[in-house]
């Protein structure tokens, strides 16, 4: 009896010490205080809208039951992303009205690009204004303005982040689909838009650098998504070979260089910049599952828009999600929503629906498709 006690007490002072030195060794949860993100109209929370074109409905009925500058029927991955660490929605940093920049701020906007695009919007079917490096050149303004307004120390000093805030906020990424698809509908060759990746890749990692040194030092960047699998390619470029899911292969294929060639840029950036925390997120193959397992997930015609108007996938560039449609005789059909947009994928050919991005937050936030392998939550820079 004393050998069997001796035992137990042996065993509990092991399991002890193994639990503590497991707590101790556990990675801590970073505390981001605020969110800057940039990027394009999969990020984009209304600085399109404030500075160019409003959505109408019924973009945002899902969640926010009315427009809110956000290309889906509800909230994005940026959303999401604020959510999980317990801090607001972002705001545009275009947005004037009723603006709190307190937890950070979104210089995304619709249409936006890495490289300066060859034509520029409002003129024609052209590209954002405000392509990274402006969004980088709005964020360096952001922040020594900030700095300034905080020093009067009125009301408008509270609206904006700490100094402090910015050293240890978290610095979101999502473009690059536009430069694809700017070289795609500009009618260059596959090969001709293989060809530009690399200058597209290298101006990246320069805007990128210009915002570390301004202060950003934990870094979570998405790869670009399978855009062979989005119904405004799949409309256009009809005779693209496809692949079993029934997306365009040759410009998922592209899609895939991009995205080896900005990984190997993250890579070199991680050298050069030891003083930060780089976060490559595969996003590419989070939502390729959507479009070969969509059932086993619980999605519904993958390839086929929410909110669209005719065709094999329910899109049409001339009449798109919300906007009139003026028939031959007369009458007017105003392009809606399907019934369910919560079991489909894509909402407006371009787009992805809320139930989706949520379905890619939940998978991307785990690590698991991370390099390096770390949770959202585990990101940040740690000095020691």
């Amino acid at each position: 009896m004393a050998y069997i006690s001796v035992l137990k007490l042996i065993l509990s002072v092991y399991c002890f010490f193994t639990l503590f030195i497991l707590c101790s060794t556990a990675p801590e949860l970073c505390n981001f205080p605020a969110i800057f993100n940039f990027g394009d109209s999969n990020s984009d929370t209304g600085g399109f809208s404030a500075a160019l074109f409003s959505l109408p409905p019924p973009y945002g009925q899902t969640f926010f039951h009315m427009p809110a500058g956000r290309y889906s029927d509800g909230r994005l991955i940026i959303d999401f992303i604020a959510e999980s660490l317990n801090l607001p929605h972002l705001q545009a940093y275009l947005d004037s009205l009723e603006s709190n920049f307190t937890h950070g701020a979104n210089f995304a906007t619709s249409a936006s690009t890495i490289r300066l695009p060859n034509r520029v919007l409002p003129c024609g079917s052209g590209f954002s204004p405000f392509y990274l490096n402006v969004q980088y050149g709005q964020f360096h303004q952001f922040k020594s303005r900030a700095d300034f307004i905080r020093t009067r120390g009125d009301i408008f000093g509270s609206l904006l982040p700490r100094e402090e805030d910015y050293l240890r906020a978290l610095y979101t990424f999502d473009i690059g689909q536009n430069d694809l698809g700017e070289g795609f509908f500009r009618n260059k060759t596959i090969k001709q838009v293989y060809a530009s990746i690399p200058d597209i890749i290298n101006q990246f990692t320069v805007d990128v650098t210009n915002i570390y040194w301004v202060g950003a030092r934990s870094f979570w960047i998405h790869n670009t998504g399978p855009v062979g699998c989005l119904p405004y390619i799949l409309t256009t470029f009809k005779t693209a070979g496809k692949d079993s899911a029934g997306c365009a292969k040759a410009y998922n294929e592209v899609a895939k260089y991009f995205n080896l060639k900005l990984k190997e840029a993250i890579g070199q950036l991680r050298k050069e910049l030891p003083s930060s925390a780089f976060t490559y997120v595969d996003v590419y193959s989070v939502k390729y599952s959507l479009f070969t397992h969509p059932k086993k997930y619980g999605f519904e015609l993958p390839l086929v828009a929410c909110c669209g108007y005719g065709g094999k996938y329910n899109y049409n560039n001339e009449v798109t999600c919300g906007y009139t449609l003026k028939m031959k005789n007369g009458s007017e059909i105003v392009v809606g929503a399907c019934e369910k947009p919560w079991k489909r994928v894509n909402w407006d050919g371009i787009h992805y629906t809320e139930a989706a991005n949520k379905f890619v937050f939940n998978k991307i936030s785990t690590g698991a498709f991370s390099d390096p392998p770390r949770p959202l939550k585990q990101s940040c820079f740690n000095p020691s």
